[in-house]
């Protein structure tokens, strides 16, 4: 145990003792917080532990939405490939729980992660008692992984990714990091530079694979043509409305997306604008904005509501978990978190609808996705708002090409599937040595 981690290890024991009780105190007086807090302290239910069943016991953490969303073409196929094991998903985020219990119902055992506190993890292992530890993306926790590794737990990195951003992040706290990381047996990563990247923090080569993004393989599964029909229904749509779809928009881009909308109506003064912010707090900055563009606007649970039709110009996505179905009536999408240089978001949950899809210069967090794009000619990157007015106007108006566009872009996403299989096939090895040839 090297003295950086003894360093953050002492910081985190320090903080927790002068933190958690005000903010104990805080979930106790205003509610908020409170789902699941026991959990992140690591202690789990009783009937919640016992209600686990399966043998290898396979525990994969998946933060947020995103990941979790990676997570169930990889748990898709560890069923294929391990049908009597016992699969325990954690999420860090609420909007990631809500989405992993809403996708798998009672068929999985879905939980909050612990605190990366020494105390909250040893509890949460000796609860839940894992086979193997599955982290997916970026996750490096470094008490989580030193105590799993020391109760026998095999541990695996899937779907990883190391963005630029990350790795300056990581280089600061080197030794640290490399002490987190030797815990790890076997890393499955998306692209090449992840790997690079990895071995720039002291990560043998011979720990890595290069197995491609399983959320891929979910794109392909979740885009069933009849969510198409079910959309237009719900959207009101008459056919022939030019749809404007700009999704996981953040900072500036709330008012950028608005103002291209403007200028569109002034030639296509049908086109339906349907935003959805990456955060849903953010919504009633939207509404503001629309408001004073004298536009009339609708919430999504709105016309969710069975005596309710979409009538207005505007729609916000105020709900969680249906953006990805929402692009199968786009005309055009904008993929936000790019304009401003925030990294960028899913590119390719747009393009396997066949769409063409339209992001800025920021793309750190996925340049996997882009350069997918990039082979076929799937994607639309502009430099600034300006150009995102001007040529999401073109293919507007011109949808032929629109429609080239967006052939190419699904094309892109079907070249590149079976992620999911590669990455359960190196948990499945981890766990079955003899295996491997």
């Amino acid at each position: 145990m090297n003295f950086a981690y003894k360093a953050y290890n002492f910081l985190n024991v320090v903080l927790f003792f002068i933190l958690f009780p005000p903010f104990w105190l805080y979930t106790r007086l205003t509610g908020r917080f409170r789902d699941g807090l026991g959990q992140r302290l690591g202690f789990y239910p009783k009937s919640l532990v016992a209600a686990i069943s399966g043998s290898p016991r396979i525990w994969i953490h998946a933060a947020s939405v995103g990941e979790v969303n990676g997570a169930v073409a990889i748990i898709e196929s560890l069923r294929r490939l391990i049908p009597d094991c016992g699969i325990i998903l954690s999420t860090t985020t609420k909007h990631g729980q809500s989405w992993a219990r809403e996708r798998f119902g009672p068929e999985i055992t879905c939980i909050y992660a612990p605190l990366d506190f020494i105390v909250s993890v040893r509890k949460a292992l000796l609860a839940i008692r894992p086979d193997i530890l599955v982290f997916l993306e970026t996750e490096i926790w470094p008490n989580w992984l030193l105590a799993a590794r020391r109760m026998g737990a095999k541990i695996a990195l899937v779907n990883g990714r190391i963005s630029g951003r990350s790795i300056k992040g990581y280089l600061k706290i080197r030794f640290l990091i490399q002490e987190a990381l030797n815990q790890i047996k076997m890393f499955s990563m998306i692209r090449e530079e992840d790997a690079q990247r990895l071995m720039m923090l002291g990560v043998p080569k011979k720990k890595i694979e290069i197995n491609g993004n399983a959320k891929y393989d979910l794109l392909l599964r979740q885009a069933v043509p009849s969510l198409k029909g079910k959309n237009e229904k719900l959207y009101n749509l008459k056919g022939n409305e030019p749809v404007l779809v700009a999704g996981s928009t953040r900072g500036s881009e709330h008012e950028i997306i608005v103002n291209v909308y403007e200028k569109i109506l002034q030639t296509l003064p049908e086109t339906l604008l349907i935003i959805a912010p990456r955060h849903i707090e953010k919504i009633q900055h939207i509404i503001d904005m629309v408001k004073a563009k004298n536009l009339s606007y609708q919430l999504k649970t709105e016309i969710d509501k069975p005596d309710c039709l979409r009538t207005a110009p505007v729609v916000i996505i105020n709900t969680i978990g249906d953006l990805q179905s929402t692009y199968s009536i786009a005309s055009i999408v904008f993929c936000g978190g790019s304009l401003e240089p925030l990294g960028g978001q899913n590119i390719l949950e747009a393009a396997v609808w066949g769409k063409p899809v339209f992001y800025g210069p920021s793309m750190d967090d996925f340049l996997d996705a882009k350069a997918v794009l990039d082979k076929t000619g799937g994607g639309i990157q502009v430099k600034d708002d300006r150009e995102l007015a001007e040529r999401m106007l073109y293919y507007l108006t011109h949808p032929d090409e629109a429609d080239a566009v967006g052939k190419l872009a699904r094309e892109a996403v079907m070249l590149n599937k079976g992620a999911a299989d590669k990455h359960s096939a190196v948990i499945y090895r981890l766990l079955h040595p003899s295996s491997v040839n």
